[in-house]
C-alpha cells in the first residue's frame, strides 16, 4: 500500500519535474544569445512581474477572455443545434454538405480584411474570427456524432413508446455527447489560436496586441511573457473544460 502511494506521488509531481526540466534546457540555451534575441526564464519572469505590477496583463487578458467567451459560445449556440438538426434528418445533411464542405477550408484569417470592413475596429472582428474558428469543428463532429448512434438505440426507444421530442432529448443527444465534446475540445484548441491572431493582426487591446506591442518595443521578455500567459489560459480552459465533462458525463449515466 505504501509503494502504491509512493507511486502516486511520483506520478502526480512528474509533471511538475517535466517542467523544471524544460526550464533548466531553456536557461541554459539563452546562455548562448543576447538578452534581447532569446531571454532566459528568469528574464521573462521579470517582464510578466512588470505587466502584472502596472495591471496590463490583467486588463489584456479579461478583454481577450471576453472575446473568446463571446465567440466560441455563440459558435457552440449556432453549431450544437444545427449540427443535431443535419445529423438526424439526412435528407437536409446531404443538401447542405457540398455549402459546408466548401467553407470549412478556408481560414479564418482569411475572412479577417472583411471582418474589418463589415464590422470596423474593435471586438467585433474579433469575436467573428473566434465564431468562425469555432463554428465547423463543433458543426461537422455533432453531425458526426448523430449519425454514428447505432440504430438499435432508436429502435428501443421506439418499442418503449418514446415520441420523437423524448427521443432526440433522451437518447440522440447523450448518445452523441462524447462525440460533440471532442468537437468542442478541437474548438477551444482552434478559436483560442485566432483569438490571438486576430488581435495581433487589428485589434488594439488583448494579449495579441500585447505582444505586438511588445514586438515593436524590441521586448522579446514580453513577447515570451505574453506566450506563457496564452498558453497558462488554454491550459485552464481545457481543464475546467474537462471537469464540465465529466459532470454532464455522470449526468447521463457515461461513466466519465
Amino acid at each position: 500500500m505504501r509503494r502504491g502511494l509512493v507511486h502516486r506521488l511520483g506520478m502526480a509531481t512528474l509533471p511538475v519535474w517535466i517542467l523544471v526540466l524544460f526550464g533548466g534546457v531553456w536557461g541554459l540555451i539563452a546562455q548562448f544569445y543576447p538578452p534581447d534575441q532569446f531571454p532566459g526564464p528568469a528574464a521573462m519572469a521579470r517582464a510578466l512581474i512588470e505587466v502584472a505590477m502596472d495591471g496590463r496583463l490583467w486588463t489584456n487578458t479579461w478583454i481577450s477572455l471576453v472575446r473568446f467567451a463571446g465567440g466560441y459560445l455563440l459558435a457552440v449556440a449556432v453549431a450544437v443545434p444545427l449540427g443535431l438538426l443535419l445529423g438526424r434528418f439526412g435528407v437536409l445533411g446531404r443538401l447542405f454538405d457540398p455549402l459546408i464542405q466548401v467553407m470549412r477550408p478556408i481560414s479564418p484569417i482569411a475572412w479577417f480584411p472583411l471582418a474589418v470592413l463589415w464590422f470596423g475596429i474593435g471586438n467585433a472582428p474579433a469575436i467573428y474570427i473566434i465564431y468562425l474558428a469555432a463554428f465547423f469543428p463543433v458543426l461537422l463532429t455533432t453531425i458526426g456524432a448523430v449519425r454514428g448512434i447505432p440504430e438499435v438505440y432508436l429502435k428501443v426507444a421506439a418499442n418503449f413508446g418514446a415520441d420523437p421530442r423524448m427521443t432526440f432529448l433522451r437518447v440522440i443527444v447523450p448518445a452523441a455527447f462524447p462525440g460533440i465534446m471532442v468537437g468542442l475540445h478541437i474548438a477551444v484548441g482552434t478559436a483560442w489560436i485566432h483569438l490571438v491572431a486576430g488581435e495581433m493582426l487589428g485589434a488594439q487591446s488583448g494579449l495579441g496586441y500585447m505582444i505586438v506591442d511588445a514586438r515593436n518595443f524590441l521586448r522579446t521578455d514580453l513577447i515570451m511573457a505574453g506566450m506563457l500567459v496564452i498558453g497558462l489560459l488554454g491550459l485552464a480552459i481545457y481543464r475546467g473544460m474537462r471537469v464540465l465533462e465529466r459532470a454532464v458525463g455522470r449526468y447521463w449515466g457515461l461513466g466519465q
